[in-house]
C-alpha cells in the first residue's frame, strides 16, 4: 500500500469481526514500526501483545469504568439516551465507540504499549501548562503501528483511556516501575469497509505562512 493512500485511508476501527490476526502481520507491523523517530533515537517503546482470553478480559474490565465516566462527561451517554437533535454521524461515531467498548475483551490482539521513562524529556515541564513534550518519544512510534497495521489489512483503535489505570495494568501485566503506560491500541479485522479517503479539514484552517493566522498560499 502506498504511503499516502494509507495515511489518508487508515480510520479507527470500532467494529471487527471474530477471525484471528496472523502473528506473521502483526510481527511485519512491529518490524516495520520501530523505524519512527524518538529523542536521542533512545527507542524507548515497550510493547505487551495480549492474546490470552483471561488478560484481555481483565484489561476490558479495567478499560469499561474510564470508558463509562468518559461518556458521562462528554455527553455521550445522553445522547444515546436521547438520539433526537443529534447529527447522524456524530451519533453513530458515538454508538461505535461504545460498542467498540463494551466489546473489548472479543478483540483477538491487545497492545499494551509503554515508554521507558528514562529515555523521555519532557522540554516544556517548566510551563504553565500540561506537558505534551514527552509524547513525542512514543506517539511517532505508535503511529507508524497504526499505518503498518493498515498496510497489513488489519482495523485498530487506538485510546488512552487505560493510562489512569496504569498502576493495576502493570500488576496485571508485570509491566516495571519505570515503564509508562502510553496507550492501548486494539487490533483486529475490520467488520466495516475501508474508506477511501477520511473527513478531514482543510490544510488552509490549520497551516500558516510566517504568522499564526496568515495565509499559506
Amino acid at each position: 500500500m502506498d504511503l499516502y493512500e494509507a495515511m489518508r485511508c487508515a480510520p479507527t476501527s470500532r467494529r471487527f469481526t471474530g477471525e484471528d490476526v496472523a502473528p506473521a502481520a502483526l510481527e511485519r507491523a512491529l518490524e516495520n514500526a520501530r523505524f519512527a523517530p524518538s529523542g536521542g533515537n533512545r527507542q524507548g517503546w515497550r510493547v505487551l501483545v495480549v492474546r490470552d482470553p483471561q488478560l484481555r478480559k481483565a484489561l476490558a474490565e479495567l478499560y469499561l469504568p474510564r470508558w463509562r465516566a468518559y461518556m458521562e462527561q462528554t455527553r455521550g451517554a445522553a445522547m444515546m439516551r436521547e438520539p433526537e437533535g443529534h447529527g447522524p454521524v456524530r451519533l453513530r461515531m458515538v454508538k461505535r465507540a461504545d460498542e467498540y467498548a463494551e466489546r473489548l475483551a472479543e478483540l483477538p490482539v491487545h497492545l499494551v504499549i509503554g515508554v521507558c521513562m528514562g529515555d523521555v524529556l519532557a522540554t516544556d515541564e517548566g510551563l504553565d501548562r500540561t506537558s505534551i513534550v514527552g509524547g513525542a518519544s512514543i506517539y511517532p512510534f505508535v503511529q507508524n503501528l497504526l499505518l503498518a497495521l493498515r498496510a497489513e489489512g488489519l482495523g485498530a483503535a487506538m485510546t488512552t483511556l487505560l493510562v489512569p489505570a496504569e498502576v493495576e495494568v502493570r500488576i496485571l501485566l508485570g509491566i516495571p516501575d519505570d515503564v509508562a503506560l502510553a496507550c492501548h491500541v486494539g487490533v483486529g479485522h475490520r467488520a466495516d469497509p475501508w474508506p477511501e479517503q477520511l473527513r478531514r479539514r482543510p490544510v488552509a484552517e490549520f497551516a500558516f505562512a510566517d504568522r499564526y493566522g496568515a495565509p499559506l498560499g
